[in-house]
């Protein structure tokens, strides 16, 4: 009996030392309108059928950042703290004017609100989501259309000059919101020179300008194109510690993304499209402010696709090379998409994953995909082609059956949110004070 207590006594000592500090789901919508595919299926009622249209597209009727009262509805009823909020691009700096820190005010102002209503008013926090798989210029046929930044070969490219002067122009006109995390980009599926990418790291939210003026589905995570196939890679996010005087100027948390669809099973696997693997390109990433993690995400079907409705990898044992690589280095993460379907079986896979994330403090917070206003019946992952809703508060599905906010997110995913998480003071890997809004 000594020795059994002795050691439940350990297991609670560890466990008291993982803690998840942000949980919430990602808002997917805002990247709408510009998905162009041959099988209609993959385009949405509203999305454009040629390629290079929808853009700059009409707010709230070709994409969308947030309902804000679907937003009230997960803080003040779920007591989430965390939205990941997706968008352009090319809608924010319109490819006429280029990558950079050249502004299409209007669409500024309608995200910028979505922001603040996130954070200044709910009192949540919000990841700024550019959803381009680090291409700029044509988001047409997400991931595999635009040019890759920093592509010197391309002379359509934008520069790695110029994704760092659009990242510290966003971070400088959100430098007073001490609530916004920056994620770098989404999916980095490129293939670059290691010195290269370094380039693209930040120069970004570390420094900026000091300036301060105010298809429906384009890009389903159950993409056409299957995730069991190798991920086209980028040595993704090596970065030498920058030397530059204004890089304490934002201190706000920044999550990057890895090589193959940054995906965490396969985070230190090293195979064709996938070389070199992300845990060994990223383990001597520096930030001076100490202030990045990762950004993950798991699905939990065959393929880790997201498009498939039955689940069958398990979590706790794909992210555990991962999980020893971060322990090993000292490095935090988010894993900011995940998902299951409503099947049999599902439910117990989730719990697994998330259970999983509670219980080792290499994990500080995480988004279930997806939520958003646009998305109708359709469903953002792991609907296997049926049309079964989305984590979007009163989602319904194509049958008028209950959506995958009632059968998924309320039934598996809500009872797993902590009851205790962080709602003041700056974003942080290393999280802040605790407290309960149930």
């Amino acid at each position: 009996m000594f020795f059994k207590d002795i050691f439940a006594a350990a297991l609670l000592a560890t466990q008291a030392t993982a803690t998840i500090y942000y949980a919430g789901v990602a808002e997917s919508s805002g990247e709408f309108g510009v998905y162009t595919h041959d099988l209609l299926i993959w385009v949405g009622a509203g999305a454009s059928k040629t390629v290079g249209t929808g853009l700059p597209g009409t707010f709230g009727v070709d994409y969308k950042f947030i309902n804000e009262s679907a937003i009230d509805v997960y803080v003040d009823q779920n007591h989430v703290n965390l939205f990941r909020v997706a968008f352009l691009l090319e809608r924010m700096c319109p490819v006429a004017t280029g990558l950079g820190a050249s502004f299409n005010e209007t669409h500024y102002g309608f995200f910028v609100d979505a922001i603040n209503y996130i954070t200044t008013t709910k009192g949540a926090y919000a990841i700024l989501d550019p959803h381009n798989y680090m291409r700029y210029n044509d988001p047409s046929q997400q991931p595999s259309t635009g040019s890759i930044i920093g592509d010197t070969t391309d002379s359509k490219a934008a520069t790695t000059a110029q994704f760092a002067e659009f990242w510290g122009e966003l971070a400088g006109r959100l430098k007073d919101n001490e609530k916004v995390i920056f994620g770098l980009n989404n999916e980095v599926l490129i293939q670059m020179q290691v010195k290269k990418y370094k380039k693209l790291i930040l120069q970004a939210p570390r420094h900026g300008h000091e300036s301060d003026p105010r298809q429906r589905p384009s890009s389903h995570k159950c993409h056409p194109s299957s995730r069991s196939k190798p991920a086209v890679g980028l040595p993704p996010l090596p970065r030498s510690k920058i030397e530059d005087a204004q890089l304490l100027t934002f201190p706000k948390s920044i999550i990057a993304p890895g090589n193959g669809y940054t995906g965490g099973h396969s985070w230190t696997q090293n195979y064709t499209g996938n070389s070199p693997a992300s845990s060994a390109v990223l383990g001597n990433l520096t930030d001076p402010v100490n202030n990045t993690a990762f950004d993950i995400h798991e699905y939990l079907d065959s393929d880790f696709s997201g498009s498939h409705a039955n689940c069958s990898q398990s979590g706790p044992t794909n992210l555990a090379p991962l999980t020893a690589w971060l322990k090993t280095t000292g490095f935090k993460a988010m894993i900011t998409e995940f998902g299951g379907s409503n099947s049999t079986g599902c439910a117990g896979y989730i719990t697994g994953l998330v259970n999983y994330m509670a219980q080792n403090e290499e994990y500080i917070g995480w988004t279930a995909w997806a939520a958003g206003p646009l998305w109708g019946s359709s469903s953002p992952c792991c609907g296997g082609g049926n049309a079964w809703g989305s984590l979007e508060p009163g989602s319904l599905a194509a049958d008028g059956s209950p959506g995958f906010y009632a059968t998924v997110w309320e039934k598996d995913v809500q009872p797993l949110v902590p009851v205790e998480l962080q709602w003041s003071g700056v974003s942080s890997v290393r999280g802040g004070n605790l407290t309960s809004r149930v």
